[in-house]
């Protein structure tokens, strides 16, 4: 996989992504300011709920279908199949769980059990997000954000006349499962289109699969726990409103976080596959991702943390003011959770996956810790510097302290030489120029 086709697989990604977000913020301000802080609140209880189930749900797979397809030991159609297969008898449990878990802390709240009911269906169709990772593996991932896009046009489309028509908030509870119901019917068109391997299941897949997956769950479980227990502590502590203020800071805070994705997912398999052919060239991608990631993650956080009133005002107006305080805190910590995306990639290619689920419940530990003392005396900026502490802990600080992991942060150190990042540039534009103008 020559760098060329990994910067126009990621140009792809991002010119989807960026007209996606234009058109999230748009739609997303109509309906925080039509909501209000409490009913938005609301809505991002329940979508944190679901979120935390999430990594049940996938059973760890999102973190190693790339490589299962890129080494080819079994067909592409069994891979998908059997993790689809897997996915599908997850979805109902998890669904069960947060069901009884709402009824048993929000038993008292009807609107609250219903929307987040509501909001599960969700996971339904998210089962079907799988087959992204056979075109991420190819890097054809421009079919895949071009379909994220149309879904999401068709979405807003939904949510704007519901807005006009004063729908209440039920009908916004189910608008992110129609997208994936959408996503979901489109990966199949696309895959039948573009694979000749039908899918299938196998068992014995499965489980090879599963072996390898499962230290992700409890992992990726953990990172759940201390990127969502916040707002669900809010929420639980404080209520609906304070939930609110801080998602609307969290929203901010993430709304470039598609560039990140973009050049995460594209380098992911160019670096397994480096890893496989030499060393030395793997350890300068590492490099070189890390160095790309910190920086820019960097100039964001300086921009937002500058102009953070402004960003809240436009996008929300003056009734989410409590959110500046909280955006200016928690856009620092979106730095550490991209080191922590590209450092997880590391350990799939090194085999250490086995240590994931230290690293996480650590992170997961100390932010409720946190979360529990600092937020009766600082409300939802506790809960803000809660999540920045943790991420700097998790995804920096605590590879000191696990050793078979230490080796990872010598390639963060090296990245922060700004020639690196610099030189990086350079070859990235001389690329493109080549590309579209040479």
């Amino acid at each position: 996989m020559n760098s060329r086709k990994v910067i126009t697989n990621a140009g792809w990604i991002i010119a989807c992504r960026i007209l996606q977000a234009i058109l999230q913020l748009i739609v997303s301000m109509m309906t925080a300011r039509y909501l209000g802080p409490s009913n938005y609140g609301l809505i991002n209880y329940a979508a944190s709920l679901v979120a935390f189930v999430i990594p049940i749900m996938q059973l760890g797979l999102n973190a190693v279908l790339v490589q299962e397809i890129i080494n080819k030991e079994v067909s592409d159609g069994e891979i998908i199949g059997s993790a689809l297969a897997m996915c599908m008898s997850s979805a109902g449990p998890c669904i069960l769980g947060i069901i009884l878990f709402v009824m048993t802390v929000n038993r008292d709240e009807r609107t609250t059990i219903i929307v987040c009911a509501l909001y599960c269906i969700v996971l339904l169709f998210q089962i079907f997000e799988v087959i992204q990772y056979w075109f991420q593996a190819r890097l054809m991932s421009k079919y895949t954000s071009m379909l994220s896009l149309v879904a999401y046009f068709l979405v807003s489309v939904y949510k704007i006349c519901i807005l006009v028509s004063a729908k209440n908030i039920y009908w916004f509870a189910v608008s992110n499962a129609l997208e994936y119901l959408i996503i979901g019917i489109g990966l199949i068109i696309l895959y039948n289109h573009f694979s000749d391997k039908t899918l299938k299941v196998s068992k014995i897949t499965a489980a090879k699969m599963f072996n390898r997956s499962r230290y992700y769950i409890a992992s990726a479980l953990m990172v759940m726990v201390f990127t969502q227990t916040d707002r669900i502590m809010l929420k639980l502590m404080i209520g609906n409103v304070a939930t609110g203020f801080y998602s609307a800071a969290v929203a901010c805070a993430g709304m470039t976080g598609f560039v990140f994705t973009a050049v995460i997912d594209s380098a992911r398999p160019v670096i397994f596959e480096s890893k496989k052919m030499n060393n030395k060239i793997y350890e300068e991608k590492l490099v070189k991702i890390y160095s790309i990631v910190i920086y820019m993650s960097l100039v964001q956080s300086v921009c937002i943390t500058i102009f953070a009133k402004y960003i809240i005002e436009l996008l929300y107006g003056s009734q989410y003011g409590t959110s500046v305080p909280v955006l200016r805190i928690i856009v620092w910590y979106t730095t550490f959770s991209y080191i922590g995306a590209v450092r997880n990639i590391w350990i799939l290619a090194e085999n250490k996956q086995r240590y994931l689920w230290i690293i996480n419940a650590s992170g997961a530990f100390m932010n409720i810790l946190l979360n529990l003392i600092l937020i009766p005396f600082w409300g939802i900026t506790g809960a803000a510097w809660a999540s920045l502490i943790t991420q700097f802990f998790t995804n920096f600080l605590v590879s000191y302290i696990i050793r078979p992991i230490v080796n990872n942060n010598s390639f963060i150190i090296k990245s922060l030489n700004p020639f690196c990042f610099v030189d990086t540039l350079k070859k990235l534009f001389n690329i493109l120029f080549n590309r579209f103008i040479g």
